[in-house]
């Protein structure tokens, strides 16, 4: 497989989107960069970021970038998208987030500061809270009810009007909602899937 190939297997992973990291494992070095980019075959995004020019916008590009920007020293996606950024990508309810919210592991350092369009949440998910979407992750629908559940910092209504949608989709069981362990998330949402 030639590196052009190989560069393009794992951008269509992750919808046109690279790392210079991603780029030299396929065997680009340095002085390959400038030439891609002045012949306008890849964009650069931000620092250590790109996109095939060619490889169609995605409807959230945000997403993708905020992902590979949580990458770790060995270039894992260490944030899952959660909270109100979740619920937002679920479409229960009319909610508009003014920040992307993003769980990352306890121990998550960056040497830059945070930039201020994320509200990060320190958590150890496991591998059964959160979905692979196309180039990045978000917590399941009963993680993401929890999450809001236990900080409660969407309004009742909102909330309310979210159960409501995913019971009538089928994405919230009877049986899902009666598993939820007995603390004050679990039965708050019990009490609001169970309202008519």
């Amino acid at each position: 497989m030639s590196k052009e190939d190989e560069l393009f297997e794992i951008a269509d992973h992750q919808q046109g989107y690279f790392t210079t990291a991603q780029a030299k494992e396929c065997g680009y070095y340095d002085s390959h960069f400038r030439r891609y980019l002045s012949r306008g075959e890849w964009i650069k995004i931000n620092r250590g970021l790109y996109r095939l020019s060619r490889y169609p916008v995605s409807d959230r590009p945000d997403l993708i970038e905020w992902s590979l920007w949580s990458r770790n020293k060995q270039g894992e996606i260490q944030g899952v998208f959660s909270h109100e950024t979740a619920l937002d990508l679920y479409e229960l309810c009319d909610i508009m987030p003014a920040k992307l919210h993003l769980t990352v592991p306890c121990h998550f350092r960056k040497s830059i500061s945070i930039p201020s369009v994320l509200k990060l949440y320190y958590a150890n998910l496991e591998a059964k809270d959160w979905v692979e979407q196309q180039g990045y992750r978000r917590t399941t629908p009963i993680k993401t009810f929890l999450d809001l559940a236990i900080t409660r910092q969407l309004s009742d209504d909102l909330l309310k009007q979210a159960v409501i949608e995913a019971r009538k989709r089928g994405i919230l069981s009877k049986h899902l909602i009666e598993s939820l362990p007995n603390t004050a998330a679990g039965n708050f949402l019990r009490k609001l899937y169970n309202e008519k």
